[in-house]
């Protein structure tokens, strides 16, 4: 019964770790991202291993974890309250060309993400140029150009 129990606790700390930490941070993962990712990986695997190094406990725990990933898709879909706690909404950075600062602050972005998108998505170079700029759920940035 501990694994289960220790996956359901590690499956809800780090999403409300994820949460917290925000859109952008799954979204512009960095070599270092990565390696602090392995290194939690690592630490929790041997966290979970020391005592049980059985073939039944591992696969008790990824039943856990994969479990609840169903179970609370399953929830998300039966509230809209929970859903968007969860994945968040997308948020408007920029609105018919204004730049919502107050947005900008909350969301930890700052003009040179926008711009970054803009350049990539649509060959943009100046926020005048900028209809709309929104930071999807998936922490990506849409860029809506002005129409010349």
């Amino acid at each position: 019964m501990e694994p289960i129990v220790h996956g359901a606790i590690l499956y809800f700390s780090l999403m409300l770790i994820f949460r917290v930490a925000g859109k952008r941070s799954l979204a512009q993962t960095t070599t270092f991202d990565f390696v602090l990712l392995l290194i939690i990986s690592e630490t929790v695997d041997n966290y979970f291993m020391k005592e049980d190094y059985s073939f039944v406990g591992v696969i008790l725990l990824i039943m856990t974890l994969i479990g609840l990933d169903v179970l609370l898709s399953m929830v998300k879909q039966k509230s809209p309250l929970i859903e968007r706690w969860m994945d968040d909404v997308p948020v408007i950075l920029i609105d018919d060309g204004k730049v919502l600062e107050e947005r900008l602050k909350k969301s930890r972005i700052d003009l040179s993400d926008i711009m970054e998108s803009a350049r990539a998505t649509q060959g943009l170079e100046r926020i005048d140029q900028i209809k709309y700029a929104i930071l999807e759920r998936s922490g990506s940035i849409s860029v809506i150009p002005r129409e010349p």
